[in-house]
């Protein structure tokens, strides 16, 4: 029989599809690989990490982890507190499929209110924070905390009903949306 296959293929019309068969399952292969990452640099705000290695997620605390998919984990740590506010459920993202990748972001979430994220924004507004508001008050819209020579910036949602969030990223990350604050 394996003889009967392996000549099927070598008949005449059948070694250019054949062929083909073999190059696009190469570049499926090729084209599935993971790419190389080079974490980020190690950044922290009120002792908790806003970017780094994975190292750096383990060693303060973010080890329940689980997979979001095959180049995705999400590293969770609770209670935490930022800025005497909280206590709020906290997570990193790490890019990998070990994690090599490191984090970009760290996000700041209470469960069953949304009380709590507000009162980290104030205490950041105490502390001298200025912030606008992007989007048309539909979707996607944050309100954007910042202060001069503090290395990150806050993100809070406010057009989400269910959880809300506090996202802290370096500033160097501008992939986001940015406002100009206002107040």
């Amino acid at each position: 029989m394996l003889r009967e296959l392996a000549a099927d293929w070598a008949r005449p019309g059948m070694l250019v599809p054949t062929a083909c068969a073999f190059v696009l399952m190469a570049a499926i292969l090729v084209a599935g690989r993971e790419p190389a990452y080079t974490p980020p640099s190690s950044l922290a705000f009120a002792g908790l990490p806003v970017s780094g290695t994975a190292e750096d997620a383990r060693r303060a605390g973010f080890t329940k982890c689980v997979k979001i998919d095959a180049f995705r984990a999400r590293c969770r740590r609770e209670p935490v507190l930022v800025l005497g506010e909280g206590p709020y459920e906290a997570a990193v993202d790490l890019i990998g499929s070990k994690g090599q990748g490191g984090f970009d972001h760290l996000t700041l979430w209470k469960n069953g209110g949304q009380e709590e994220i507000y009162r980290l924004v104030e205490a950041l507004q105490r502390q001298g924070w200025m912030h606008c508001e992007t989007g048309n008050e539909r979707w996607g819209d944050q309100d954007i905390y910042t202060r001069p020579g503090v290395p990150v910036r806050a993100w809070m949602d406010l057009s989400y009903y269910g959880k809300r969030r506090v996202r802290i990223m370096p500033l160097w990350k501008d992939k986001e949306r940015i406002c100009k604050p206002w107040h």
